[in-house]
């Protein structure tokens, strides 16, 4: 029996891949700092390994993942999230026999900085939004003549992310930041999955309940325009793995590429989960969609609903989506992980609510990379 090791377990991304492979006959092994997470609770997971925080100890993350993958004798290593950033680094300390579903981490470098992406998608022939380096004056021109919207370079979860009016003052520069002219419309983000530049499936989706900047309801919609989009940045860049984007559509219909995570985001949950594990393994493949159009993320509606008290049109609205949405997380056959969600999530729930910052971002606070990072040594 092969194994793929996921390197996070916190989210539900992570249960969704956990399941795919585990019904496509693999054993699947976690690797994660936090010693109980999400996808731990789960009876498609054979084990999970403790390894060092990235954001403490770079070098020694990556040389934990090579020992655990040593170990474990994994055929696969399969990144979940933003750490795919740190793990991207991994080939170097992996024997050739041992496959890593990621991009050179050059490349994936210049896609997650917003400025990169710019250039990259312009250099393509894609929609992209002015966008100008913070304390240049190519940006203070920019900000005298439209709104704009200033976002870190490397920031996620809109953390740092500041809009402005035309004419209003730029902050000062600091950690390096991007000004982008504002685009008006409606905002869809994506996921897809790819291989050697072409397209296995693509998932658009749009919010239907937002936590402070990140989106914990969901709903699929079809949109050719973005999808072709998508497609034409795939086949520029020769992506494969999975890729996601962030998209603002003005009122002509045209979609404005504004970010790319090239990693997995929930738009995961729209594939069929038996398909993932098998699209990755067969490129050939497609991905199908699971019926269900909306979903939601329980818990962090549960925690939405609480902080609605008092605001009853709130209150209701979260409420009726509550009832109403299909959760990510859930499935007869597996209950654990939802049931257990409260116990096995409380250290990132309590930080969360202590800072007064949104679950997605305090769930990534221990993967915040830096380009400057220590480089991993040749011992595994």
């Amino acid at each position: 029996m092969p194994t793929v090791l996921l390197t996070l377990g916190r989210l539900p991304k992570a249960l969704d891949l956990a399941r795919s492979f585990h019904a496509a006959g693999w054993r699947v092994v976690i690797a994660e700092p936090h010693h109980r997470h999400l996808a731990g609770a789960s009876r498609t997971v054979a084990r999970t390994v403790a390894v060092t925080p990235p954001a403490e100890d770079q070098a020694g993350y990556l040389n934990d993942l090579a020992r655990v993958a040593a170990q474990e004798d994994a055929a696969l290593i399969l990144p979940v999230s933003e750490e795919i950033l740190h793990v991207a680094a991994l080939p170097r300390l992996l024997p050739a026999k041992t496959r890593l579903l990621a991009m050179p981490q050059s490349l994936i470098q210049q896609v997650h900085d917003k400025a990169g992406f710019v250039e990259i998608a312009r250099d393509a022939g894609l929609p992209v939004p002015q966008s100008h380096p913070l304390g240049t004056p190519d940006a203070a021109a920019l900000a005298a003549a439209l709104a704009v919207v200033v976002k870190l370079r490397h920031g996620c979860s809109g953390r740092g992310l500041l809009r402005l009016a035309r004419g209003m003052p730029l902050p000062a520069p600091g950690e390096p930041a991007l000004v982008q002219q504002m685009i008006e419309g409606d905002e869809f983000s994506t996921c897809s999955l790819a291989h050697a530049g072409r397209i296995q499936g693509t998932a658009t989706y749009r919010g239907t309940l937002i936590s402070g900047s990140v989106a914990i309801g969901f709903e699929r919609v079809a949109h050719a325009a973005i999808e072709d989009w998508v497609a034409r940045f795939v086949a520029a860049t020769g992506w494969s793995g999975f890729i996601a984007f962030d998209f603002i559509v003005d009122q002509g219909g045209t979609p404005w590429g504004i970010e790319c995570n090239p990693r997995l985001t929930s738009g995961l949950h729209f594939f069929e989960t038996a398909d993932i594990a098998r699209a990755i393994l067969d490129p050939t493949r497609p991905l199908r969609f699971r019926p269900e159009p909306r979903l939601q993320q329980f818990w962090s509606v549960m925690t939405a609903l609480s902080e609605a008290m008092g605001d009853w049109p709130r209150y209701r609205r979260v409420l009726r989506h509550l009832v109403t949405t299909p959760d990510v997380t859930w499935r007869l056959d597996d209950p654990l992980p939802l049931l257990t969600m409260p116990w096995t999530a409380w250290p990132i729930l309590s930080a969360a609510r202590r800072s007064r910052r949104p679950f997605g971002e305090v769930a990534m606070l221990d993967f915040t990379f830096s380009a400057k990072a220590e480089e991993p040594s040749t011992a595994a």
